[in-house]
């Protein structure tokens, strides 16, 4: 059973996992360093806990001690019981939830790894939004993706605003960082993947037409808001595919936009 102890003062050594969780440059560099990441609110926390990762504290404020109860009684790790007020001035934000939990990461796996079983592969260049990330993987998840490949320069999917947004969904779809980019496309094709470079140019085929749920392996490859794929990532490519607009729209947002190809790649549109 973990102790619960009520903690009164902000600057407690025992707090510093929480410590400014609002300021993005600091926590970038000091989570994967520490290996931490930090689970926010009970549905979250619970899935990080069912994915495996080891619980290292919690921070909860008095109305969510009865709620956790059962992971509390669980875990030997420590549990902080704090006002909201506290809370705020540890985090450097008012925490709605209620409820954070500092967990341990995992190693991750090689690309080679996941290539290995996968046949649906999301690829993501440069994409360092972190509700983006936390978006993509939601949808990931939820239309049967296999696995995740960054390029070196990607946000982590494991900081508090990826996992809040994909509601605990980066912990259900397995991902990588591939070591060099555009050079480790070159690993993805040679386990048999065929290279979908997801763009708005006319010049691309619409993905009805490329029919990606009809190919053995596919790894869809997305860029960032704005910029989209870079050049040397479309020369990488075996294809180019795009999704039609209308309206005069000439691209979506890359979430919007992931989860409508994901779809494609994964089952395509019901047969006539």
């Amino acid at each position: 059973m973990a102790d619960l102890i009520t903690v009164e003062d902000p600057d407690d050594p025992r707090l510093a996992d929480y410590t400014g969780l609002t300021d993005v440059e600091l926590r970038r560099r000091r989570e994967p360093a520490e290996g931490l990441f930090i689970a926010e609110g009970e549905k979250v926390i619970r899935r990080a806990k069912e994915a495996g990762y080891e619980m290292r504290s919690m921070l909860l404020s008095a109305k969510w001690i009865d709620v956790m109860r059962d992971v509390i009684d669980e875990l030997p790790a420590p549990v902080y019981a704090v006002s909201p007020e506290l809370a705020e001035r540890v985090t450097g934000y008012h925490v709605h939830r209620g409820a954070l939990a500092s967990m341990q990461r995992k190693p991750l796996p090689t690309a080679g790894d996941l290539l290995q079983t996968a046949r649906r592969v999301v690829i993501m260049e440069s994409v360092n939004d972190h509700t983006n990330i936390g978006a993509i993987f939601r949808s990931a998840a939820a239309l049967g993706m296999d696995a995740v490949l960054l390029s070196p320069d990607c946000a982590d999917p494991l900081y508090r605003r990826s996992v809040k947004v994909s509601m605990g969904a980066v912990f259900s779809v397995p991902y990588a960082r591939l070591e060099t980019w555009p050079k480790g496309l070159d690993s993805v094709r040679e386990a048999g993947f065929t290279l979908l470079a997801l763009t708005p140019d006319e010049k691309a085929r619409t993905l009805d037409e490329a029919a990606p749920h009809r190919m053995d392996r596919v790894a869809l490859m997305l860029g960032a808001e704005g910029d989209g794929l870079s050049t040397q990532a479309l020369v990488a490519a075996d294809e180019w595919v795009r999704i039609p607009m209308s309206h005069g729209v000439d691209s979506l947002n890359v979430g919007a936009a992931a989860a409508v190809a994901f779809y494609a790649v994964a089952t395509g549109r019901p047969e006539s």
